[in-house]
């Protein structure tokens, strides 16, 4: 015989990484679905909110009632029902007593609650007091009337309601936000009015669509007077998916020249909306606005006040742009996903959501029905012994002086039950006097009238007085508690940032780089670029006139483009700063030629080899950081100073070696190219590309003149008199007059 080995528990269990790890994070999900992130569709809280709202009621922190300090709730929370942090509970309490945070807040809080400025400017728990609000009652008031299901709490200690009797759909009134694992829930709040006329229109028609409710429910109704300017079309898709955005947009009004906003959208910090646009001003991005002011008091919760330079500043096109680049219009995403009756998570239309939550709503007046029919039915089953006692009176008290156990007898002698003879036996005499029949057979015909009535709405089959009870009661709830809408909603176009050129006037400037790449721009166009300041060793590159509201382009020495605004570069009383801060050009590439013109305007490219063509200036600009190809160069050749067009088919291109060749030809022979080599100007012969070079370019106009600067020395040549260098283009050209072979440079006059 062989004796049985008997496995021995060692107190743990062993199972591979891979699968605990796997049932650890299900069951993490699961818990912050649907125990923390999630709101319950039948009384729209999460379990937190729940138990904080359980607590105040156990605590007699009624509407009516004298508020105690926060921390006793919370520490009620916390030890009772919710054993987490005590800081996120008394924020999440926080959070239902603002009333720029919930529609309709559920805590009535005294002290500082924090402010729309900064929600989060709380005092402390031990500062504050709460106590429920008014409208907290909705979610309370059948409690105790048979209408939830009670589960343990953390340790078993206690009892506390799995969902509150809700008698309004509090998930759309108040909405709400969570991030669970892998999904998120952001539900709006509405109007109770408007959610109500829905309901009711579902009562009454059960076949009504989504677009039928929406005539009811027109819109999400936030905390503020922010307008909302989401068209009809996407609030209808919104409703009809669960799942979209609604765009809200701060109210103004004109008071003398200024401009006064008067209502932020949900949930937007005035000093944020205030920063925003201060930041605009410091950036010379808002030149319009002289100042601003925050006039926001007690009296006045927003009051920013916006100051124009003068009076004829188009408000509405200020604004706009305001709208467009600040919080002044912000758009809150939808993502209507709650937790239905069937204990799972689902994102629901909005018939979805209130037919659920009347379905809830029915169940629960049920419930309570039942709870109430059977109550009726104990105290008449009570009055009906009691009855018997009266009508037997000396024979009860008889039996009570002389038995020595007078229940068994009372049942016996009177075919009583054991709950009538417990219920004789507990009632003092007083009450067996004479008008006592009279009152028990008044409330005997009154309780049997209300078991009529109960079990007339329980059991028709039908449904249709249980429905109008629902619907008389909904009613009721919203003329107390009702009130009008507090977001208008108003159909606006999109707003419009104004384009930065448009913001900053139009002012000559002239554009000065320097040999080493640092660039600057002086006002006006009458500014002698030579006779700036430079650092030690540097001096001026180019310059070119303009106008501040032009883009300036910059090309490096192998061919690439790089573009910015005039205006955003630096003055000229300083030595300007270095286009490499601003670019990004490749290693060992030097910023050698600039343009500044209209996009429509045209240049001539050309490099030091000899080749060229014509481009608009569009092409020039577009990329910023790190530029764009725009000139491919030979070996060795380097880009020339770009030369404006004023007419392609008049003007001529003017281009002159470094051995004194001139030649000039017209522009219209030139191609006209985005980018790329080009096609060759003047004849260089390849002996002496090593040698000879491409001075300069220039185009001259009718009725204009050419400089030819050598050393110190200018000659000038009429239109006229460039006849005589006048060829085919990619010629070798007229030779200077003696003395005037070693150019340096050419400008038109």
């Amino acid at each position: 015989m062989t004796d049985t080995v008997r496995p021995v528990f060692h107190g743990f269990e062993q199972i591979p990484l891979r699968e605990y790890a796997e049932r650890a994070y299900l069951d993490y999900s699961m818990y912050v679905v649907l125990d923390r992130a999630l709101p319950f569709l039948g009384d729209g809280l999460k379990p937190v909110q729940r138990r904080i709202i359980y607590a105040m009621s156990e605590l007699g922190l009624a509407a009516t009632a004298k508020p105690k300090k926060s921390a006793r709730t919370v520490g009620d929370v916390i030890g009772k029902y919710h054993p987490h942090g005590d800081s996120a509970c008394y924020e999440a309490l926080v959070l239902m007593a603002q009333p720029f945070s919930y529609r309709y807040p559920l805590i009535d809080g005294q002290g500082n609650f924090g402010s729309s400025d900064d929600p989060k400017s709380f005092a402390a728990m031990r500062y504050t007091e709460s106590k429920l609000t008014p409208i907290a009652e909705v979610l309370l008031g059948e409690l105790g009337q048979g209408t939830v299901d009670w589960t343990p709490n953390f340790d078993g200690t206690l009892e506390e309601p799995a969902w509150m009797p809700a008698r309004l759909p509090h998930l759309l009134l108040n909405g709400t936000t969570g991030i669970a694992v892998g999904m998120a829930t952001d539900v709006p709040p509405h109007n109770l009015n408007e959610i109500v006329s829905a309901c009711v229109r579902l009562l009454e028609d059960p076949e009504a669509s989504v677009r039928d409710l929406c005539e009811h429910v027109r819109g999400p109704d936030y905390p503020t007077e922010a307008e909302i300017i989401t068209p009809a079309a996407d609030l209808l898709a919104l409703y009809e998916t669960g799942l979209g955005s609604v765009r809200a947009r701060a109210t103004y009004s004109r008071e003398h020249a200024n401009i006064v906003v008067t209502a932020l959208p949900h949930q937007v910090s005035p000093s944020k909306v205030i920063e925003q646009i201060a930041m605009q001003m410091r950036a010379k991005k808002l030149p319009w606005l002289e100042d601003i002011r925050d006039e926001s008091d007690h009296a006045n919760p927003t009051r920013i006040v916006l100051i124009p330079r003068s009076s004829r500043v188009d408000a509405e096109q200020l604004m706009g742009h305001l709208f467009a680049t600040t919080d002044l219009e912000k758009s809150f995403r939808v993502n209507m996903n709650v937790i239905g009756l069937d204990g799972r998570p689902q994102v629901k239309n909005l018939k979805q959501i209130l037919r659920e939550w009347l379905q809830f709503r029915s169940e629960t007046v049920t419930r309570r029905l039942r709870h109430r029919l059977e109550k009726v039915e104990r105290r008449l089953h009570l009055l009906e012994g009691l009855l018997v006692a009266f009508l037997n009176l000396d024979e009860v008290i008889r039996i009570i002086r002389s038995e020595d156990e007078p229940k068994p007898a009372l049942i016996a002698r009177f075919e009583l039950s054991e709950v009538q003879a417990d219920y004789i036996l507990d009632t003092r005499l007083r009450q067996l006097a004479r008008l006592e029949e009279m009152k028990i057979r008044g409330e005997q015909d009154e309780l049997d009238d209300e078991r009529d009535q109960l079990i007339a709405v329980l059991e028709q089959k039908s449904g249709a007085r249980l429905r109008k009870l629902v619907k008389d009661e909904l009613l009721a709830d919203a003329s107390r508690f009702g009130d009008a809408r507090r977001s208008p909603l108003v159909a606006r176009d999109a707003a419009q940032a104004i384009d930065e050129n448009d913001l900053v006037p139009s002012e000559p400037v002239t554009v000065v780089l320097s040999d080493k790449g640092w660039v600057r721009a002086a006002k006006g166009h009458d500014v002698d670029a030579a006779a700036l300041s430079y650092r030690e060793g540097d001096g001026l590159l180019a310059a070119v006139r303009g106008r501040s509201t032009q883009q300036v382009a910059f090309i490096d020495s192998s061919g690439r483009s790089y573009s910015t605004v005039a205006h955003t570069l630096p003055g000229a009383r300083g030595n300007g700063e270095p286009l490499t801060g601003r670019f990004s050009p490749a290693a060992g590439a030097s910023f050698r030629a600039l343009a500044t013109g209209d996009n429509d305007s045209r240049f001539v490219l050309a490099s030091s080899h000899g080749y060229g063509f014509v481009t608009r200036f569009e092409n020039l600009t577009g990329r910023q950081k790190a530029g764009k190809a725009m000139q491919s160069l030979t070996p060795n050749a380097k880009v020339l100073q770009p030369a404006p067009i004023a007419e392609v088919e008049r003007d001529r291109v003017v281009a002159v070696t470094s051995a004194g060749h001139l030649l000039a030809f017209p522009v219209s022979e030139l191609p006209e190219l985005d980018k790329g080599k080009g096609n060759k100007i003047i004849d260089i012969p390849k002996a002496k590309l090593g040698t000879e070079r491409v001075v300069a370019i220039a185009v001259v106009p009718p009725g204009g003149a050419l400089a030819v600067r050598s050393g110190a020395r200018t000659m000038t040549l009429s239109f006229k008199d460039l006849d005589a260098y006048v060829g085919s283009r990619a010629t070798r050209g007229g030779l200077l007059p003696r003395g005037w072979q070693k150019v340096d440079g050419l400008s038109v006059e």
